[in-house]
């Protein structure tokens, strides 16, 4: 009966080594995978953001880009329909593209 008690009890331990030793391989394996990944993560760009930033501010930028570039092509379009030469709608052109930030920063109140 000793015997047979002992030699379960070989088994138990055998078998509980066994399960150390596959929980130390698994752990050293998930240690590694992470330091691998921590690594090509500091390698790799972050990635970049698709969606739109949203918010109140984002929101009103993204208007008075709108207003800014409306406005552009409605003095562009103004120039060609009144004057229809190429010299008078390049050197409006030329005009606008200088006064734009002028113009929006006077209006909006922001640095370009």
């Amino acid at each position: 009966m000793s015997k047979e008690r002992a030699r379960r009890r070989a088994e138990r331990e055998a078998e509980r080594a066994r399960a150390i030793q596959a929980n130390e391989e698994r752990q050293a394996r998930l240690a590694r995978w992470r330091a691998l990944r921590s690594s090509i993560g500091r390698l790799t760009p972050r990635p970049v953001r698709v969606r739109r930033p949203g918010g109140l501010l984002a929101r009103r930028h993204r208007t008075q880009n709108v207003l800014v570039a409306l406005g552009f092509l409605i003095v562009q379009a103004i120039a060609w329909m009144l004057w229809g030469s190429f010299f008078a709608s390049f050197a409006v052109l030329v005009l606008s593209v200088l006064l734009v930030p002028v113009v929006v920063t006077l209006a909006f109140d922001r640095r370009i």
